[in-house]
């Protein structure tokens, strides 16, 4: 079963491209596209996640390992049957490598078409705050010092401005800031944002530095889609997944250099638009480093998919 949650408005029994109502999906395996008929009570799908999220009990009942809950967010110029086919090659590609715990990926209204970054972008401003509505306020209660799982988020291209959004809403928010929340790993791939919002100190990071345990970001300098956000900005705002971290950013930032990686291996991606921002899904190695970072248990530095840069970073190899 495929988890979802959805902010797209209805189009008969199916989706359109317009922010409607939060809807909770469960996907059955063989459905190629979302319907009406997937969706359920919040409270059905809330302890369907946390049932498949992967923890271990023995005879006694007593917690042995904590599961994982994922949340992915996906970037600008997706449509819907996309998103669906993308949340399938995370979770496999995380299997596959033996991740036993729960993949959510959060729907939000994307137009599909480049020529619609704009748009897209007030809508992930729209989109963050139901994210943080009904994925992180919910997650956040349920967190308590007996919880059997681990959550982490992972971000794609525009997905994680919306996701760096959500967090700051939700430190917005008195009751949610108040509980004592945390995601476990944060994993950013081909950030569109800006370099300079991860610096030490920056009120546009700064709930999301407090609220997570390591914040990894993918970037890759051969990424030229992201080039069409930054000509959108008139070439004055870096993105961090095409430039990665800047020097001054606290220690939990991970810096994780992919562009060799791609240059070395980029025919085994096709030659389909976009590919250099998007490569990663179809990339067994990424899903490998990802499960690791995930876990969290490795340090940033032993995780075999790794190996140092002559800058004193990583690469990822």
């Amino acid at each position: 079963m495929d988890y979802l949650l959805s902010v797209r408005g209805r189009n008969g029994d199916a989706y359109s491209n317009a922010l409607g109502g939060v809807k909770y999906l469960a996907v059955p395996a063989g459905a190629d596209k979302l319907h009406r008929d997937h969706e359920i009570r919040s409270a059905a799908w809330m302890a369907a996640v946390q049932e498949s999220a992967g923890a271990i009990r023995n005879d006694a009942g007593e917690l042995v390992e904590k599961g994982h809950i994922v949340v992915f967010v996906h970037g600008f110029n997706t449509d819907q049957f996309d998103m669906l086919e993308r949340h399938r090659k995370i979770r496999a590609g995380l299997e596959a490598h033996g991740f036993q715990g729960t993949l959510i990926s959060y729907d939000w209204p994307s137009d599909g078409s480049v020529l619609g970054y704009c748009s897209d972008r007030r809508d992930a401003r729209l989109a963050a705050d139901k994210l943080f509505t009904h994925g992180i306020r919910p997650l956040s209660r349920l967190q308590r010092p007996d919880c059997a799982y681990n959550i982490h988020a992972l971000a794609h291209s525009m997905g994680c401005f919306l996701l760096r959004e959500a967090f700051d809403y939700a430190d917005d928010d008195h009751a949610t800031a108040q509980n004592a929340w945390i995601v476990s790993q944060v994993a950013m791939v081909a950030a569109d944002i800006s370099q300079k919002s991860m610096k030490t100190g920056s009120p546009s990071t700064s709930s999301l530095f407090r609220r997570s345990v390591r914040i990894t970001s993918y970037f890759s300098p051969f990424d030229d889609v992201l080039s069409i956000s930054e000509v959108k900005r008139v070439g004055l705002s870096r993105r961090l997944g095409r430039v990665g971290l800047p020097e001054d950013t606290p220690d939990k930032a991970v810096n994780l250099y992919c562009g060799e990686y791609y240059k070395v291996n980029r025919d085994d991606f096709g030659e389909d638009p976009g590919i250099a921002h998007r490569w990663h899904f179809d990339s067994p190695r990424f899903y490998e480093d990802l499960y690791h970072t995930l876990l969290g248990k490795l340090d940033r530095h032993v995780i075999p998919t790794r190996a140092p840069t002559t800058s004193g970073g990583l690469a990822l190899w």
